[in-house]
């Protein structure tokens, strides 16, 4: 049996995913929780074969608890399910050891097949996303990413140098480079162009 939590904040679709794969012989849903911190807790205390998560959650993001199983280096493998066909989330959830990714418009089937694939040690991405995900590169780095999201929020230099730890002349200075490699005419524009590419 492959032991699955779900972890998605819209109880319908976590609902429906219970449900649909409940029907599965090989598949058993030990747990379903709407938010990343309870998702983080229940996999240190059921220890599931795979989490399915969405990206977007309260408390921690999809990408975020990852990051930490990686980082924890635990067993669970990460399947991520989202509505969002963005190259530059993919590439972060390559980037955080993510075995699946796909689409919430895919059909059910090929939710059970992929979960199968990845028990198996293999990886399941959505096919055209993995396509554009290596024609379509993130140009930020970690810290200009860091800097944009919280200028994209409303944080002046300030509020961003207090919160990162540095002085406002690198907080402008990664600004400049992340609104230079973006194409973009001020960081407001930086911002919402990353959040449209998913790099944010």
């Amino acid at each position: 049996m492959i032991r699955i939590l779900l972890a998605e904040d819209q109880a319908m679709v976590r609902g429906a995913l219970a449900a649909l794969l409940g029907l599965e012989s090989d598949i058993d849903v030990i747990g379903a929780v709407a938010d990343g911190e309870a998702a983080w807790r229940e996999v240190q205390r059921l220890g599931p074969d795979v989490l399915v998560t969405d990206i977007e959650m309260p408390g921690l993001s999809g990408l975020e608890l990852a990051q930490r199983i990686q980082r924890h280096e635990l067993p669970t493998r990460v399947v991520i399910v989202t509505t969002f066909a963005r190259s530059g989330f993919l590439r972060r959830a390559l980037d955080a050891g993510v075995a699946g990714y796909l689409l919430k418009d895919a059909p059910a089937e090929k939710l059970a097949e992929a979960l199968r694939q990845v028990q198996r040690g293999a990886r399941a991405i959505d096919p055209q996303l993995a396509m554009e995900a290596w024609s379509d590169a993130d140009p930020l780095n970690e810290r200009e990413r860091q800097v944009l999201r919280l200028a994209g929020e409303g944080a002046s230099a300030g509020d961003i140098a207090a919160r990162l730890n540095l002085s406002q002349g690198t907080v402008r200075n990664y600004l400049s480079e992340a609104i230079g490699k973006l194409g973009a005419s001020n960081r407001i524009e930086a911002a919402r162009i990353a959040r449209q590419k998913g790099w944010l």
